[in-house]
């Protein structure tokens, strides 16, 4: 069993056995480390100590969001995947074409496939289990409701429809994310909805 760094008054002190953290008394929200975490941790959230400890854990209400650049740079992965999976479509297709303006249109068909496709992968998926499209998942971030539960498809969908006016004002929708402490950008304000992270950092 892995031993934990337990944060007390402020200060990360140990690592302790279980068998001292037994005896430490801790709380559902302590922050607590081992070797293999990324990060902190509260007490409530690792299995074993909820366990041993017999801690219930409590839905707390998410205290760390994804900052514009992270989720900007999951965006990015997203576009690049369904760009691969779209030229590599295109190419076996156009195998079978003669026509040149046939086979122009269907390159320049990924202008709309593309971004139609984002919008519907992106609500399927931010509405599934897993919270979070695969670039999402690779940053280690994921899309919430204001109190931190899974979202429904009626506002995966309302989100992702609303990057639209993010887009018809310039990109202002996004930009004010900037300046809101929850990193909200337009989209999410109307959707009520949070891109939150696990990590402290």
């Amino acid at each position: 069993m892995p031993d934990y760094v337990v944060v007390i008054n402020g200060k990360p002190e140990g690592p302790y056995t279980l068998e001292k953290i037994k005896e430490l008394g801790i709380r559902p929200d302590t922050f607590v480390k081992t070797a293999q975490m990324d990060d902190y941790k509260e007490a409530q959230e690792v299995p074993d100590l909820r366990a041993i400890l017999n801690l219930k854990a409590n839905k707390a209400v998410p205290q760390y969001f994804a900052t514009l650049d992270v989720r900007l740079l999951a965006v990015i992965i997203d576009y690049f995947i369904l760009f691969a999976i779209f030229c590599f479509v295109v190419f076996f297709t156009i195998l079978f074409l003669d026509s040149k303006e046939v086979k122009i249109a269907a390159a320049l068909a990924g202008l709309i496939v593309i971004p139609l496709t984002k919008l519907i992968y992106g609500s399927v998926m931010e509405a599934s289990p897993k919270q979070a499209t695969l670039g999402k998942i690779l940053m280690g971030i994921k899309v919430t409701d204001e109190a931190g539960n899974r979202i429904t498809k009626a506002q995966a969908f309302g989100r992702n429809f609303s990057k639209l006016i993010c887009i018809l004002t310039l990109g202002i929708g996004y930009l004010i994310g900037f300046f809101d402490r929850r990193q909200q950008c337009l989209h999410d304000r109307i959707a009520s909805t949070l891109v939150t992270k696990d990590r402290l950092i």
